[in-house]
């Protein structure tokens, strides 16, 4: 009896003392799986703000500068009225340099495609004559003699 005593004390003390090691090893190790996780989740989180903060930035700097260059257009604008208002030399020519300068681009004089004259949607099969068999005609592709 004590030879089966052994035989089953001994290995479930092994056990017992290597789930222990294992338990303090796991907890006590600088770089445990658990935290190493954590780090690299909290460093992604860290990143993605990081590069929200940026797009925000770089949108927000590029409405200033668009919004800039709107007033300077504008100025440049006033700038030319001013011009053809006091350097033109008579009303017919003052009215058509103003009318340039004010007038919007047109969509005729913008170089557009045309599209094609007739809508018909190209055809993925040969086409046949009216006295020609088609392709699923018993006599297809033979010659006649």
């Amino acid at each position: 009896m004590e030879l089966s005593l052994l035989v089953w004390l001994l290995p479930t003390l092994a056990l017992v003392v290597g789930l222990v090691a294992g338990f303090l090893i796991a907890r006590l190790a600088p770089n445990a799986v658990p935290g190493g996780t954590q780090r690299q989740l909290d460093e992604l989180q860290q990143k993605f703000d990081n590069y929200q903060h940026e797009v925000v930035t770089h949108f927000n700097s590029t409405a200033v500068l668009v919004k800039k260059l709107t007033q300077s257009y504008q100025e440049v604008q006033e700038h030319l009225a001013e011009g053809a208002n006091q350097l033109a030399t008579d009303e017919l020519t003052r009215q058509r340099l103003l009318a340039a300068l004010h007038a919007e681009p047109s969509a005729s004089s913008r170089d557009r495609l045309t599209p094609p004259k007739d809508h018909e949607a190209p055809k993925d099969y040969a086409p046949k004559g009216p006295d020609m068999p088609g392709m699923l005609d018993e006599q297809y592709g033979l010659k006649r003699k």
